[in-house]
């Protein structure tokens, strides 16, 4: 059975060798920053750990360090594996492109909706009213906002194909560009929303520039690339740039290359490529399955911990984030392979359409017809 992952694989042929696998492994790598970033803001940087030396402040500047990279790279991805999709005919991209990811994140919003009611203080966006359900379920996306995204963003790029690339990438940067600096109204995550589409259209129309860039990454280029980037973020930070509109996007322009290029450099080491990328083709439940996880284990743990002594709480507060982020993914893939076990597939991916044959076959047959497997599906 095929692992289902948040980016669709492409329809046509696809690149080869170490680009597909560079691919991967920057998809694992974004995975494993979301739910560090998650466990640093909503479960680390929530625990009282009366700590004397700044180890709580370390781990969330490293958290906003990589914040520029994270979700600007995971979209200019799903754009570039979208880029073959998006030239199809509607009729064969409608189900798997635009329904698949709605329907997903309806399903998973009404999980995500009934378990974070068990943990009240857990700090996300959660609807507590059918109001706040409905206004989830359309113009202000829960935290499972990336599934929302990419059937919007598909929708958009497809319906506009014909307009030039360059119209596109500039109306959508403008739009990154003023809600980065909060001059449009942003609630929840609606902020995100409006911030990537231009990564996931850089992606899709700029595909072979992200190509070039990644087939002539070298050591010494991704020295220069990480340089540029702190360089950037330290001269962002001392001037107060980032409330200049452009500066943020820009910003994440320069983390995506840098991203691009540690992705490709990782990929030539076998023993840190086959498990980044194993996790970069199962981004789908470890995405939709983290949040309930983390917030159960914060009402768990949080309080405990912080009636520890000084000594153990200091230990604890070093290593913390990233060994409650192993914890966090452990128990996430854990339950998916339950859910699929017990035959709920229909949880990771959009249940295959009936043909009248097989309706027939089921009226004359009394065996039951083996479910689809995950993935199988034509895209």
């Amino acid at each position: 059975m095929r692992t289902p992952e948040l980016v669709a694989p492409t329809t046509g042929a696809r690149p080869s060798g170490e680009r597909l696998d560079w691919a991967d492994v920057a998809k694992g790598g974004c995975i494993l920053l979301v739910l560090l970033w998650h466990v640093i803001m909503k479960d680390y940087l929530q625990i009282d750990w009366r700590l004397e030396v700044p180890v709580a402040g370390a781990w969330g500047t490293l958290g906003e360090l990589l914040l520029p990279m994270r979700m600007p790279l995971f979209f200019t991805i799903s754009g570039m594996f979208a880029a073959t999709a998006v030239q199809r005919p509607w009729r064969a991209v409608g189900r798997p492109r635009i329904a698949r990811f709605l329907y997903l994140y309806v399903i998973w919003l009404l999980i995500h909706t009934a378990l974070l009611a068990l943990a009240p203080g857990f700090p996300t966006d959660r609807a507590t009213n059918p109001g706040e359900l409905l206004a989830q379920l359309t113009v202000t996306p829960s935290n499972l906002w990336y599934l929302y995204a990419l059937a919007l963003y598909f929708v958009l790029a497809k319906a506009l194909r014909r307009v030039h690339p360059a119209l596109l990438l500039a109306a959508a940067g403008a739009l990154s560009a003023v809600a980065a600096v909060g001059l449009l109204d942003t609630p929840g995550n609606r902020g995100g929303l409006y911030q990537n589409l231009v990564f996931f259209l850089a992606g899709l129309h700029l595909r072979q520039y992200v190509q070039r860039w990644s087939a002539g990454v070298t050591g010494g280029r991704l020295l220069l690339a990480v340089g540029g980037y702190l360089a950037v973020l330290a001269a962002v930070r001392v001037t107060g740039a980032g409330q200049v509109p452009g500066v943020t996007p820009l910003v994440s322009v320069v983390a995506v290359l840098v991203g691009v290029a540690l992705a490709v450099q990782l990929a030539r080491w076998p023993l840190i490529r086959e498990p980044l990328a194993a996790l970069g083709r199962q981004t789908l439940p470890i995405y939709v399955i983290h949040m309930p996880v983390l917030a159960l284990l914060h009402r768990l743990i949080a309080e405990p911990i912080a009636d520890l002594g000084d000594s153990a709480r200091l230990a604890l507060a070093l290593g913390y984030p990233f060994s409650l982020t192993v914890l966090v993914l452990a128990l996430s893939l854990g339950l998916h392979r339950a859910l699929l076990a017990a035959r709920a597939t229909w949880l990771f991916d959009l249940p295959a359409r009936r043909s009248p044959i097989d309706s027939t076959r089921e009226t004359t047959c009394p065996t039951p017809m083996p479910p689809n497997p995950i993935g199988q599906r034509s895209t």
